[in-house]
């Protein structure tokens, strides 16, 4: 299944602020990061990640250094600032309210059972009994 481009883009800030509070990392790592999160269902390219990285670090929300990869190459390095942690903690903030609204709407709609608690996956849903 395809993800909707612009719904990419909207996570995509989300997404890498997210996997920098889990610690410093890289370009290619969190490219792999988001595959990974993603179960393989959002593929994103250098051209999408690096763009959205500069965007960050202009808002001050990332900072980046260089260092050594393994092979010895220079790697930039990237990971959150102060600004950048607060930014995260709204996004988080944001993204659960409309996760909850969507899962609202959704759940009269897909076969989940409400007074379980469930969403259609059988997983718990958010905000459930």
């Amino acid at each position: 299944m395809k993800i909707g481009k612009d719904l990419v883009a909207a996570a995509a800030t989300p997404m890498v602020l997210g996997i920098l509070a889990e610690g410093d990392s890289y370009g290619y790592a969190i490219l792999q990061r988001v595959g990974e999160l993603s179960g393989g269902e959002l593929e994103w390219s250098d051209g999408m990640l690096y763009p959205l990285l500069h965007r960050l670090e202009r808002l001050g929300h990332v900072e980046s250094s260089w260092g050594a990869s393994p092979s010895g190459r220079p790697r930039k390095h990237y990971r959150l600032s102060s600004e950048g942690r607060a930014a995260f903690a709204e996004q988080r903030r944001q993204w659960t309210v409309v996760s909850k609204a969507l899962q609202q709407v959704w759940h009269g709609h897909d076969g989940g059972d409400r007074k379980s608690g469930t969403d259609f996956f059988g997983a718990p849903a958010l905000g459930g009994a």
